[in-house]
């Protein structure tokens, strides 16, 4: 059987008991077989996640087309905090877990490309608040919906219960990452 996502094409084979089986099974078969030792059950989890992400970045960046990924993340979230789609540099920092001086960067880049402005913090004469540009709402809106339609495809042959169970699933996976974050 196959399914063609966008540029995508997965090859997935019925094994005799009906299941459906992907490399990481017949990958995980060949270490049980030289290695029947070892718990291979995380290489089931893990190597699934890391293969689903490396489409998923490809599909990003055809979501997001000339904006880029790092742009995104820095439209999405002002786009995200609401009106007046305003944050400070400090808060985009938390928002996108990079440094300032790439952050810099970035914002330089935006605001050459008309996506954001930055003007003086009224309330801190030091500090700088950055806004949307009605350009970088319509750039940050048409990238979150082209993403969403390229990801969908992706969770397809999966009911609304099985997404929402998945998703559960892996929030208790990633928790621990967030909180490791929050503690930086």
């Amino acid at each position: 059987m196959k399914h063609a996502w966008g540029n995508l094409h997965l090859r997935v084979e019925l094994g005799v008991s009906g299941q459906m089986r992907d490399e990481v099974d017949r990958l995980v078969a060949d270490w049980k077989r030289e290695r029947p030792d070892l718990d291979l059950s995380p290489l089931e989890v893990l190597s699934r996640i890391t293969r689903i992400a490396r489409h998923l970045d490809i599909a990003r960046r055809n979501a997001f087309a000339d904006l880029e990924t790092w742009g995104f993340d820095v439209l999405a979230a002002l786009r995200r905090s609401g009106e007046p789609y305003q944050l400070s540099p400090g808060q985009l920092l938390q928002e996108t877990m990079v440094t300032s001086g790439t952050m810099t960067n970035r914002l330089d880049r935006l605001e050459e490309l008309n996506l954001i402005t930055r003007k003086p913090d009224p309330k801190d004469g030091r500090g700088s608040l950055v806004t949307l540009t009605k350009s970088g709402m319509r750039a940050v809106d048409a990238a979150m919906e082209d993403l969403l339609e390229q990801e969908s495809v992706f969770l397809q042959s999966l009911t609304e219960a099985d997404r929402i169970k998945l998703a559960s699933l892996l929030a208790i996976v990633a928790a621990p990452f967030d909180e490791q974050q929050d503690d930086k």
